[in-house]
């Protein structure tokens, strides 16, 4: 059964995403001077005049001050709020929120998840924010421009809300860079000030600007009251960026929100400086949370190397100009943990784990990839062959020792890399469902594996019920599928995923968890997704959508000592060390080797020898996947 990629839509982060076309006109400024740039008022009355008064303590005009727009949002006081700023007389790009109130739209069209929590909070302020704006108020929202023009320093920017088409676009200091190019090639500019997103960043990118000033009537989800707006100007043939922070009284703000019964979670959030929920944010940005911003200021030269230049990965060249240093808040593992496998840093005998019975041996098919992911466990890439395709000759072998050997293997499970990119892919998977074992494959469903249609066919007819092939859909959007695996890479991923179960394949899913959501809403995300893609997927059968636990190589995590597995109510059998191992063939290697674990292919400790029959020692857990993934995580790769 054959079916059009066009049946298939991708599911961004949220509702419809509202596009207007390039053509539509847009105001041109040349400022004579600084120009203030400030983002989502939000309804927040204090915030919004603290800030207008803030540009005439500066000396900046009206006429020298844009907002990225949002005016109305999550505050108490949205008809006040749009009325200060409409009378103010600055420049106001329209926003989502804007674009609803002047349609009449049931929501705010913020592109919230469904049913998640933003979607939910964002029902009561809107209804709130719809109760309480006037007609004038939508007239003059109808009327606002969905893109104005600045011409500065030699340079032409389009400030929009979200992305140049679509108005409610999230793009954040970690949205790919060939993201944010291909949005200024499409809006044909120097650079994009852009808002929507609530937290601040100035990057460049071949030599191009993109600058968002943060947003006004909310903090910046960064663990301070504190709110952000900016200030650009030309000095010395550059174009100077300050980002600026603005003090105000946001005890009256919160108190004016709870008072009207709106959202506790947005009231705390003016004080606290921590949003209720993260739905919305990529990893990186859930990483930052709670660490407070520094102002700072910086220069851009505007069409210094206009020639575009690429990294060795494919991406376009870019420099993340503020906030500057790294700022996750997870703690780093300390250099000492994970160093003696007999020891714990803290001096407790480490737990280790026996092989019982070797139930599945897992076969790395070679380390490159059609697609580089942003935190691959294994480097994965089209450049990446330190394991290089192990040939079939090789897998006979192992499958021989199995048999001379009596061992009680189940389950060959074939990783990579990509697999399906292994020119004997398609003879190893025959010899090993031959032989009577149950395949595993894990794939990313693209078109590696795509281009196997036929012979995959020709085996699930002869070994149907043995064979499984469990496809990489990270997330049940495409922002956040794509945030991990590059842009594109959704819309292959699930036609390969709906052509496998069309056809009849057993087929599991394997989803992520590093954006911290509840695991229900997750796995209701992504059965809501094929229920939309008419994809008739057996949720309801163990193993079929397994969600991955996070790996963070670098984060601090428990060591695993002996008294952890009665402390844990866990026992050694339960990790997939008790009944794996892997084979693997390193690049100049004359023969594969063994190793204890699927995540750890290149730590020379976890090597066991060349053949099955000595892989059978004790492993000791001192990795800090063995904590996050196995025994705290509770995971395998099997999915059992």
């Amino acid at each position: 059964m054959d079916f059009d990629q066009s049946q298939i839509s991708t599911q961004r982060l949220g509702g419809p995403v509202f596009q207007a076309p390039m053509s539509q006109g847009f105001q041109i400024l040349e400022p004579d001077g600084p120009l203030l740039i400030f983002g989502g008022a939000y309804s927040n009355l204090e915030a919004t005049a603290a800030m207008l008064a803030e540009a005439g303590r500066l000396g900046i005009p009206p006429e020298r001050v844009i907002c990225t727009g949002d005016v109305v949002a999550y505050g108490a006081d949205a008809d006040a709020t749009a009325t200060l700023v409409r009378d103010f007389g600055c420049h106001v790009v329209m926003g989502n929120c804007e674009e609803s109130l002047a349609s009449g739209t049931s929501d705010c069209g913020c592109g919230f998840p469904e049913d998640s929590a933003c979607q939910r909070l964002s029902s009561a302020w809107f209804t709130y924010a719809d109760r309480t704006v006037g007609a004038g108020l939508r007239a003059w929202m109808a009327s606002l421009p969905r893109r104005i023009d600045v011409e500065i320093g030699g340079a032409r920017l389009a400030v929009v809300h979200g992305g140049a088409e679509a108005i409610n676009r999230f793009i954040f200091a970690s949205t790919p860079a060939s993201i944010k190019i291909a949005e200024i090639d499409r809006a044909g500019v120097d650079g994009i000030i852009g808002g929507h997103c609530g937290i601040p960043f100035t990057q460049v990118i071949d030599g191009r600007l993109w600058h968002n000033s943060g947003a006004l009537g909310m903090p910046a989800n960064d663990g301070t009251s504190s709110v952000w707006y900016s200030v650009l100007e030309v000095k010395g043939g550059v174009i100077s960026i300050e980002h600026r922070v603005l003090d105000y009284d946001y005890r009256l703000a919160a108190q004016k929100m709870r008072s009207a019964g709106l959202p506790e979670g947005y009231a705390a959030a003016l004080e606290t400086g921590i949003w209720p929920s993260c739905d919305v944010l990529p990893f990186k940005e859930i990483r930052e949370r709670g660490v407070a911003l520094v102002e700072g200021s910086l220069e851009w030269r505007p069409h210094q190397g206009d020639a575009a230049v690429t990294t060795a990965e494919g991406e376009p060249a870019f420099e993340h100009l503020w906030p500057k240093g790294e700022r996750a808040n997870v703690p780093r593992l300390p250099e000492e943990k994970f160093k003696d496998p007999v020891l714990t840093a803290a001096g407790e005998p480490r737990a280790s784990v026996a092989l019982n019975r070797l139930a599945t041996l897992w076969i790395n098919t070679g380390t490159l990839c059609n697609i580089a992911c942003r935190s691959c466990y294994i480097e994965s890439s089209p450049r990446n062959d330190r394991l290089v395709y192990i040939r079939k000759a090789e897998v006979l072998t192992y499958l021989d020792e199995i048999a001379e050997g009596g061992m009680a293997t189940e389950e060959i499970g074939l990783t990579g890399g990509e697999p399906f990119m292994n020119p004997e892919i398609i003879g190893i998977l025959e010899a090993c469902l031959d032989r009577g074992f149950k395949v595993l494959i894990l794939t990313n469903g693209m078109r590696p594996m795509q281009r196997h249609r036929a012979a995959l066919l020709d085996l699930n007819r002869r070994y149907g019920p043995l064979l499984t092939l469990r496809v990489s859909l990270d997330h049940y959007t495409a922002d956040r599928h794509e945030e991990e695996r590059g842009p594109g890479t959704f819309v292959h991923a699930l036609s390969g995923l709906k052509w496998l179960i069309q056809n009849g394949f057993r087929t599991s899913i394997a989803g992520r968890t590093m954006w911290g959501e509840d695991p229900a809403a997750e796995r209701g995300g992504y059965l809501r997704l094929l229920a939309d893609q008419d994809i008739a997927f057996a949720s309801e059968e163990p193993g079929t959508l397994v969600l991955f636990p996070e790996m963070e190589p670098t984060r601090d995590v428990p060591e695993i000592t002996t008294a952890c597995w009665g402390i844990l109510h866990k026992s050694p059998d339960d990790v997939m060390c008790s009944s794996s191992r892997m084979v693997v063939k390193r690049k100049g290697a004359a023969q594969p080797v063994v190793v204890a674990c699927t995540l750890l292919p290149y730590a020379r400790e976890f090597e066991l020898g060349d053949a099955l029959k000595e892989a059978g020692r004790p492993v000791p857990l001192n990795h800090p996947f063995c904590s996050q993934f196995c025994v705290l995580g509770g995971s395998s790769c099997s999915g059992k």
